[in-house]
């Protein structure tokens, strides 16, 4: 045993020997001219990448100081960051070349319209995300099963991860019905759903669309509205919850473009009509062409004088599209500058479908506009952009739809 101790450690000391001689030696060489220079070279390089990364924050300092100051001053800056770059593999060359695009609420009135004219086009591939809430999939049925069509069940106030390079965020219950029912969802599906979405931007650099609303210029006292009024709404009110989200959602908006430079579009939708609406919704077109179907009284909420213009489907989407593919990022308004007062409108329905139907005055809700017509000027200008389809165009299409679906023949 004792031996074949010695004989270890005797091998130990053979194979660590030329190891302490090398080390040794090492250590004990003086720093010559070449590397005494090279060593300086390197402390002096050092040197001026800290110099820089001092003067560099220096200037950002300045800039963000600039930036408070014209702020204050009510001068409004454009992004502090460049956009993001997409991810690597959306751009490699074993990647798809189609165009991919989100359409949150795709299963809803808009929505699945937009999802029609998007197809039409063989380089899209269009991913719909909808929780049914307003929406269904009968609005989708024709694009089930096609190759670039995805449907997905999910809810916007929860966390997407999917590859895009557009996003239109059309998401929100629109109706008066639905969003006073459920007050809370309404405003969470505005606020949280939105930074969701701009989160998903931010991550894929895709470039976002959202539908905000013409009810976030409230009761107006501007008429008609331009881009530029601020609005005159009531915070705390039955409709706040959709009027004030919207605003929210905007103001998330231009923080994320400003902040992160990420690619966004605001449009602010008029009043919307069209087949796939939903029939008992709470909105005046669809409530009064229900009414005129069923030889029902169209109920016209006092005093009947309020006004609201009226956007076909078609022109809608057309609109969205040009706003997406331009270079402005809004707000802008899309909508018809065609105005009616609510008896004139239920009037022609009744002209148009059933000239049997009595009209009869009920009581109306809080916070009702009074008048509500879009400024299209900047749409026209800046998107090449403006409705074709008249009123009385539109409202036979959209007969000949809810016709359908209640079963109703016309006599």
């Amino acid at each position: 045993r004792r031996r074949r101790r010695n004989r270890t450690s005797y091998y130990h000391f053979v194979a660590l020997t030329p190891l302490f001689f090398r080390f040794s030696s090492f250590s004990s060489r003086e720093p010559n001219e070449s590397s005494t220079e090279k060593i300086g070279g390197e402390r002096k390089g050092e040197q001026r990448e800290r110099n820089k990364e001092i003067d560099l924050s220096y200037r950002d300092l300045r800039d963000k100081k600039e930036m408070a100051t014209d702020s204050a001053n009510g001068q409004h800056q454009g992004t502090t960051k460049p956009p993001p770059q997409p991810s690597p593999l959306r751009s490699s060359k074993f990647c798809q070349s189609n165009m991919r695009i989100l359409i949150t609420g795709g299963a809803g009135f808009i929505g699945s319209h937009l999802v029609d004219r998007l197809m039409e086009n063989e380089k899209n591939e269009v991913i719909v995300a909808d929780n049914y809430f307003t929406g269904s999939k009968e609005n989708l049925k024709k694009w089930i099963g096609h190759p670039r069509f995805e449907l997905i069940r999910h809810d916007v106030t929860e966390p997407l991860l999917v590859e895009v390079d557009q996003i239109y965020h059309l998401a929100c219950p629109a109706s008066p019905i639905f969003y006073k029912y459920n007050p809370v969802k309404t405003i969470k599906t505005n606020v949280i759903g939105t930074l969701n979405m701009l989160g998903l931007a931010k991550r894929v650099g895709a470039r976002i669309l959202l539908t905000s609303t013409s009810e976030v210029y409230g009761d107006p006292l501007i008429h008609p509205q331009p881009e530029t009024y601020w609005g005159n709404v009531n915070p705390i009110g039955v409709r706040s919850c959709y009027d004030e989200g919207k605003r929210v959602a905007e103001t998330l908006m231009f923080d994320y473009h400003r902040q992160h430079g990420i690619e966004i579009r605001i449009a602010r939708i008029f009043n919307t009509y069209g087949p796939r609406m939903n029939i008992d919704d709470g909105r005046v077109v669809s409530n009064f062409i229900a009414q005129a179907i069923r030889g029902e009284a169209l109920t016209v909420q006092k005093p009947g004088t309020q006004t609201r213009s009226f956007c076909y489907v078609s022109d809608m989407v057309d609109g969205l599209i040009r706003l997406m593919g331009g270079e402005n990022t809004g707000p802008i308004n899309i909508g018809n500058p065609g105005e009616f007062t609510m008896t004139e409108l239920a009037e022609t329905v009744k002209e148009l479908i059933n000239p049997a139907v009595e009209i009869k005055m009920v009581e109306n809700t809080p916070d009702d506009p009074r008048q509500r017509k879009p400024d299209i000027t900047k749409a026209k200008e800046l998107l090449g952009w403006e409705p074709k389809v008249k009123l009385r165009e539109g409202l036979p299409l959209m007969e000949e739809d809810f016709r359908t679906r209640l079963g109703v023949a016309k006599k």
